[in-house]
Order: structure tokens, then C-alpha cells, then sequence
């Protein structure tokens, strides 16, 4: 055998392990993915939406992501605790909308950690996750706080009235803007063309 009939050979045995190995992990990975769905199907924390719905569905949550989005943005400054809350959920709402469009999945319990398992499962970008995962946990700190200045009736602003702590909330909520609801609503905006949609007439779910 020549030298060139040697390197031939190389390479087409490393060519076939390598898509060898990949056929096994594509496959390995799509087996554990159905198995997951499968179980919070069986479990009713997620269910089907019918075609006939799934307009209405999409529709309600594109609005709803959109006007999260706004009203984080809008009250940065003013009230930066309620800005972190919306921006949280303009980000689980806009994970719902990529369920629904292209999974035909509707969340139905435990909707926060079932939205996160499903992100984990079916998207590809390893990022994203995370981020959302970040959201929520800021999102659990602040509405515990805020439900127990409700119980205390403090003032509506829910803040300690120092000038400092307003400061110290407003950086904390452009950091949390910036570096979590703004990359993370974007990929997905990205990933499901939103964007190039057309506009969309609001509806109620």
C-alpha cells in the first residue's frame, strides 16, 4: 500500500468515527429530549395547543412580552424593582410565545420551572438558559420583598425612602436590563422572526 492509499484510508476511517460519534450523541440526545417532554405531558404541566387556538395563543403572548418590555424600560429609573419584575416577565413570556410557535406547546403548571425545563430541552443555545434561569431568580427575590411590603403597607413605591437605596435599585435594574432581558428577548426574536412578522391585533387568552 502507498503512502497516499495510507492517508486515504485515514482519512475516511477519521471521517466515519467522527460521523459515527455524532449519529450516536444526535440521536442519544433526541431519545432524552422526547423522554422529558413526554414525562410533563404525562405529568399535565404541559399540553397541546390546538391549531384553531394557536393564533390567538401567539398573539396574546407577542403582546404581552411587548408591553412587559415597554414598562421595564419605562419605570428604570422611577421604580427600578417593578422595572426588574416586568423585564423578567417579558422574558418568560416571550419563551412562551417560542413554545407555542414552534412546539405547539402550552405551559399549564408549575408555569415559572416548567417554562425553564422546556428552554433547557429544546433550544439549542446554551446561553439562553442561563440567562432566563438569572431572571427568575432575581424575579423570586424582588416579588418576595414586594409581598411583604404589601403585608407591612408601606408606601406604593416600596422603598425605605433613602435617596441612596432608589440609586443602588435603578444600577441594579439597567444592570439587569442590559445584561439579561435585552440579550436574552433578542436571541429569541431572532430564533422565532418575530421581528419580521407582521403586526400582530391583541387578544385576551
Amino acid at each position: 500500500m502507498s503512502c497516499g492509499d495510507l492517508v486515504r484510508h485515514l482519512v475516511v476511517g477519521i471521517f466515519f468515527t467522527t460521523f459515527l460519534v455524532i449519529y450516536i450523541y444526535i440521536n442519544v440526545y433526541n431519545t432524552k429530549l422526547m423522554v422529558n417532554i413526554e414525562d410533563l405531558f404525562k405529568d399535565r404541566k404541559i399540553s397541546r395547543i390546538p391549531e384553531l387556538e394557536l393564533d390567538r395563543y401567539e398573539n396574546f403572548f407577542v403582546s404581552s412580552y411587548q408591553d412587559n418590555l415597554a414598562h421595564s424600560k419605562a419605570t428604570l429609573s422611577s421604580f427600578p424593582r417593578w422595572s426588574i419584575i416586568s423585564g423578567y416577565y417579558s422574558m418568560h413570556d416571550i419563551s412562551k410565545y417560542l413554545l407555542a410557535k414552534q412546539f405547539r406547546i402550552k405551559v399549564r403548571q408549575d408555569v415559572h420551572a416548567t417554562t425553564i425545563k422546556l428552554i433547557k430541552d429544546v433550544v439549542a443555545n446554551r446561553e439562553l438558559p442561563v440567562l432566563l434561569e438569572e431572571g427568575y431568580r432575581k424575579y423570586e427575590s424582588l416579588a418576595e420583598d414586594l409581598n411583604r411590603a404589601r403585608k407591612q403597607r408601606v408606601r406604593v413605591q416600596y422603598y425605605t425612602g433613602s435617596a441612596y437605596m432608589k440609586e443602588l435599585y435603578a444600577k441594579e435594574a439597567e444592570i439587569f436590563s442590559d445584561t439579561v432581558v435585552s440579550p436574552y428577548v433578542a436571541t429569541i426574536e431572532q430564533l422565532t422572526g418575530i421581528m419580521n412578522e407582521p403586526t400582530r391585533n391583541r387578544t385576551e387568552l
